[in-house]
């Protein structure tokens, strides 16, 4: 015979009806009602609001303030501005992750960067970046370099499997 759900019922004495307090003595719950002596949780709709601490500064006042919204998925981005790559990479150098972190731009290869426009690029580079400015791929293509996409294999390890 299949266990049904109109078929389910709680053990015996977990179902207790509620103590209804202030009925008087008799009752179990007369005099104070649980409630104790004076004081402002002993009187009617009186209690504190959530965080109140007594008077002391609550937790929520003495933490620094954070305005405003982080998104959970942010992605941090490292900026590398023209000037930098000037200052680091000789004409016609391919710019990729692992020339950026031998060059200590980048801590590691799969850190997401944008190469943004700062500065002028005094001659030809070839840069493989996802991310590249539309003012930085201006400078970049007006002194004879260009810009490239990085292969997908090389930046997704994941869909090897």
């Amino acid at each position: 015979m299949p266990l049904r759900q109109h078929d389910l019922h709680p053990p015996p004495g977990a179902k207790r009806p509620r103590k209804r307090v202030g009925r008087g003595n008799a009752a179990g719950g007369g005099t104070y009602s649980g409630r104790g002596l004076k004081g402002q949780k002993s009187r009617a709709g009186g209690n504190t609001r959530p965080g109140f601490e007594g008077g002391q500064l609550p937790l929520i006042r003495r933490m620094a303030r954070k305005r405003g919204f982080t998104p959970p998925a942010r992605v941090e981005v490292t900026p590398i501005n023209l000037f930098r790559l000037n200052a680091k990479f000789a004409a016609g150098a391919q710019v990729d992750a692992e020339a950026l972190v031998a060059a200590g731009l980048l801590k590691h290869p799969r850190e997401p960067f944008k190469i943004l426009g700062s500065g002028k690029l005094e001659w030809p580079l070839v840069v493989c970046a996802a991310r590249v400015s539309p003012a930085a791929r201006a400078k970049i293509e007006a002194v004879g370099g260009r810009v490239e996409e990085p292969d997908a294999e090389s930046t997704d390890s994941s869909s090897a499997d």
